[in-house]
């Protein structure tokens, strides 16, 4: 058994959501990097030269990449050989992501209701999600989430009978209706099976993987390369104004589910994809 004291997760979390507030993972970085000399309109070209400058001014200056710092989702794995002590691990988390955003200067734009919507001034309470897994190690991925891209995600509860081809027709429909609202290049979070809610988290956990790593299912790693080449030549293009880099990647995870149900989640992000991750 291994002791791990409330104090450290803390601090982790603080500086987790600072970091990914101004500093795009690896992955991402050469995306855009590609992205920008691949491009092959003109338009296109100077929106991600102007997104690469943006993101050199943020780390150089330490200003956050976007405007809209999000609200901050964490998924967390507790090894079941960790014994948490000093306090509550949910308290530790929404802590950090106090300091961190009050310490920060981060944009504080969560609401204590959402129909009153009085802000809570530190941007807590963080959505966290979750998992016991062997080991005694705790696993911490921050993806600060803003909501111009989050309002453009999509829930379908498709037929058993609409099979592969409807959920083409779900992740495209979701992407046209996004247009330029979801701030593209876009990473296209995507999550098949379970039911209604394990869908939308599959989707969301799926922005989190390395836009370079391939699903090592088969039949997966085929859809996410269709599904790609698909939504690049929708046109929508850099910033919505036209092009053939409309999304980096396409991410799709799969669950079991139903005999009677097909559910599909696309959850998208924008070109800043936002994540940072720890082992503690």
């Amino acid at each position: 058994m291994r002791n791990i004291n409330v104090s450290e997760i803390t601090r982790n979390i603080k500086e987790m959501c600072i970091e990914a507030n101004h500093f795009l993972t690896d992955d991402m970085q050469q995306k855009l990097h590609e992205s920008a000399k691949s491009e092959t309109t003109e338009l296109g070209k100077m929106v991600l030269s102007q997104l690469e400058e943006n993101l050199d001014i943020a780390g150089k200056e330490m200003i956050p990449i976007c405007q809209d710092t999000g609200m901050a989702v964490i998924f967390v794995k507790v090894g079941q050989e960790v014994h948490i002590e000093g306090g509550l691990l949910t308290d530790a988390i929404n802590e950090g992501v106090r300091q961190g955003y009050v310490e920060g200067y981060l944009r504080k734009s969560v609401v204590k209701d959402p129909i009153y919507r009085e802000n809570t001034r530190d941007n807590t309470p963080a959505v966290i999600h979750y998992e016991i897994v062997e080991g005694d190690n705790i696993d911490i991925t921050v993806a600060p989430k803003g909501f111009g891209s989050e309002n453009m995600s999509r829930v379908f509860m498709l037929k058993p009978a609409d099979g592969i081809e409807g959920v083409k027709e779900a992740i495209l429909t979701a992407v046209k209706d996004a247009g330029p609202n979801a701030c593209p290049p876009m990473v296209v979070g995507v999550g098949i099976g379970g039911t209604f809610e394990k869908c939308a988290l599959l989707a969301k956990k799926a922005l989190t993987r390395s836009v370079e790593e391939e699903s090592p299912v088969e039949y997966v790693r085929k859809l996410e390369k269709e599904m790609l080449d698909k939504i690049n030549n929708l046109g929508i293009g850099p910033g919505g104004l036209g092009g053939k880099t409309t999304a980096y990647a396409v991410n799709i995870e799969t669950y079991p589910t139903h005999i009677a149900g097909l559910p599909v989640a696309v959850n998208i992000c924008c070109h800043v994809n936002r994540h940072s991750h720890r082992v503690i």
